[in-house]
């Protein structure tokens, strides 16, 4: 029988987390050869994703450098993906989403006339610079792209302005809310002994991530502001910070909010730690976007701090609020969700227009079908009038 022979290659931590359960699917079909490749720009958060999931590359580039610059890491993969490029001699490279490493594999690729699989294609913000540099590292993918593995319709209908021919759109879902669902538990106990103490306060807790480049300065000031505002108004609210290795994040979370009564700057914690940190949250306010995604299978209402999204099927579902970067806002809308348990209820329980945790299994069904062994997979149906599954895996 023959096989096809996969490399997957990616570099950052949500990469990865979002990558892992789609290796997990090939690995476990003998109709696959999987071979992964990591670009290692993000070396600790991405090894941390690696072993709770039990990856094991078979190559790493290990580009991890201070100081890097995007153009640096487009250099590195040119340069250290080709020779293995040249000696593995895949059927088809995976990449996923919108990093630099994304974009220059899927470069280095069609320099070896690989065909490439993008997995979360066709997001869009339809601003070059917003974010930056992701926007355009997800629209020049796109242009290289051989096969699309579109996660929600909106994302599938943006492919198809673009002139991307459908048959190579496949609308799967999204392979975080797979990982998302394959890892949480019930009745969990936390390593770390401060996020155990934060959880077992009786608090409610406020989970909050920032780190986009656009909202680095002044924006960044007025949402810690914004996080100030809340605990002083809410005596039962603690604000659980997993501050970014960024420095200049970190800076400006020390300078503003280190030693601030019930607001708890943590170092990011491993994937397994953050999902059941989530999984205890009562609010999330983040700019990623792969919480987004998550928080709604959980049932957990985001407030998206941010001018842009690329996920906006989040708030036209009702699961997340964009309220951008003004402290004014900021407090009056997470104050409503605290105070108004309607207004909490209807977010909490909206239907999650992300994913049903089968988005790998279509990714593969998707792949069988391109080489022409398989059926083509049926499309993910999201905004049914049936909950998606929010119960934990025992």
């Amino acid at each position: 029988m023959n096989r096809i022979k996969s490399m997957i290659v990616f570099g950052t931590r949500p990469e990865a987390i979002k990558l892992a359960p789609v290796i997990r699917a090939l690995e476990s079909d003998e109709r696959f050869d999987v071979r992964v490749a990591v670009t290692g720009q993000h070396r600790e958060m991405l090894d941390q994703v690696l072993d709770v999931f039990g990856i094991r590359p078979h190559h790493d580039l290990n580009l991890m450098r201070h100081g890097q610059t995007p153009g640096d890491i487009v250099t590195g993969v040119l340069k250290d993906l080709d020779p293995i490029l040249e000696s593995e001699r895949p059927d088809i490279v995976l990449v996923h989403g919108d990093t630099i490493s994304t974009f220059a594999a899927s470069l280095a690729s069609f320099f070896r006339k690989v065909p490439v699989a993008h997995v979360e294609a066709g997001l869009r913000t339809d601003d070059p610079y917003d974010p930056f540099p992701e926007e355009m590292d997800r629209r020049l993918t796109g242009v290289l792209a051989h096969v699309h593995f579109a996660p929600t319709p909106r994302a599938k209908a943006n492919l198809l302005s673009e002139n991307v021919e459908p048959e190579r759109i496949y609308l799967t879902g999204n392979t975080v809310v797979d990982a998302l669902l394959g890892t949480v538990r019930d009745e969990y106990v936390f390593d770390d002994p401060s996020l155990e103490a934060a959880v077992s306060s009786g608090r409610r807790i406020l989970l909050v991530t920032t780190h986009r480049r656009e909202n680095l300065g002044e924006p960044m000031r007025r949402i810690y502001r914004a996080f100030r505002e809340l605990v002083d108004a809410f005596d039962d609210v603690e604000i659980v910070f997993a501050v970014h290795k960024n420095p200049a994040v970190r800076k400006l979370a020390e300078e503003m909010l280190g030693g601030v009564e019930r607001i708890r700057l943590i170092e990011p914690p491993g994937y397994r730690e953050f999902v059941h940190l989530l999984a205890a949250s009562t609010l999330v306010l983040t700019d990623s976007g792969g919480l987004q995604e998550e928080a709604p299978s959980l049932g957990k209402p985001v407030l998206v701090l941010r001018e842009t999204t690329e996920r906006p099927e989040g708030v036209e579902a009702g699961t997340s609020v964009r309220v951008g970067t003004q402290t004014e806002r900021i407090v009056r809308t997470a104050a409503s969700l605290l105070t108004d348990p309607d207004a909490y209820g209807a977010m909490a329980k909206a239907v999650n227009p992300y994913g049903d945790g089968e988005a790998s299994t279509r990714v593969k069904e998707a792949l069988l079908h391109t080489f022409e062994m398989g059926p083509r997979p049926a499309d993910f149906r999201p905004f049914s009038t049936e909950k998606p599954m929010l119960q934990r895996p025992n």
